[in-house]
């Protein structure tokens, strides 16, 4: 994968139930939006505000396949184009927080992400399924990366 570029908030805790994932993802996307405005006004440049990505993790793995969610760190991330500045996104997020009164606007954040090679799992079905298959690929990196270098 190539390096993506990325506005982004951290948090902690269930994402069904946890009032900072909800102000988290509400000030991601008014950002977002005012990126996408300041550019097709500013730049005459006009793109679609990408889907809301998320990673996951905890200090205990095992919180995932038991869907211990309250357990859960999450990042939230919006990908943005290669044109949009560090400047631009500060100005957005300056401009966002004067219209909305969202203090978690403060906490979002530019990344970049080289994430190099990587595999991808598709689950088809609800996400509280998915601990099954979180599991059969937990045991196949543990056989995959156990293995001697050829």
């Amino acid at each position: 994968m190539p390096a993506q570029r990325f506005i982004a908030v951290d948090g902690y805790g269930d994402p069904n139930t946890s009032a900072d994932y909800a102000r988290a993802v509400e000030a991601l996307y008014t950002v977002a939006y005012t990126i996408k405005f300041t550019s097709k006004t500013a730049l005459g440049r006009d793109f679609v505000v990408g889907p809301l990505e998320g990673l996951w993790w905890s200090d205990r793995p095992e919180v995932f396949t038991t869907r211990a969610k309250d357990a859960w760190h999450w990042r939230m991330l919006i990908n943005q184009p290669d044109w949009i500045t560090d400047d631009l996104i500060d100005e957005a997020k300056q401009a966002a927080l004067e219209k909305k009164s969202l203090s978690t606007i403060t906490e979002i954040r530019r990344e970049t992400l080289k994430e190099g090679t990587s595999a991808q799992l598709l689950h088809v079905g609800p996400y509280d399924d998915e601990g099954p298959v979180l599991a059969r690929r937990a045991a196949l990196d543990r056989r995959l990366f156990t293995r001697r270098p050829f």
